[in-house]
């Protein structure tokens, strides 16, 4: 995997770490994949500056407030989940003004 790919890859993780610790929406009944692909990708393009080190934006804690746990957990691999340092997310959630739930589990992620 190369460089720009594997920082997507972390960004990706980061977002959904963001997105789980913020106790994302619950799906409706058939929400398809099409739109869940939709909301991940939203996401990712939304909180991108977060990968280089910026605060998240005021598009991305909405991003992170709307998108649906069932559409993120799913994706959460053991790989995908050791890419990233789960306490410096919630930091990042912090810094969207949200409480981060204890010991919450989604995927191979389990927050502190």
């Amino acid at each position: 995997m190369d460089r720009v790919a594997l920082k997507l890859t972390v960004l990706a993780v980061a977002v959904t770490i963001m997105i789980i610790v913020q106790g994302a929406m619950p799906a409706q009944a058939g929400l398809s994949a099409a739109a869940c692909k939709a909301e991940r990708h939203a996401g990712i393009n939304a909180c991108k500056p977060v990968l280089y080190g910026m605060l998240p934006s005021a598009q991305c804690c909405e991003r992170v407030r709307v998108t649906h746990l069932e559409c993120i957990c799913p994706i959460i691999t053991p790989k995908l989940a050791a890419l990233i340092n789960v306490n410096r997310a919630v930091r990042l959630v912090q810094g969207c003004g949200r409480r981060v739930p204890r010991h919450f589990k989604c995927g191979s992620i389990t927050t502190p």
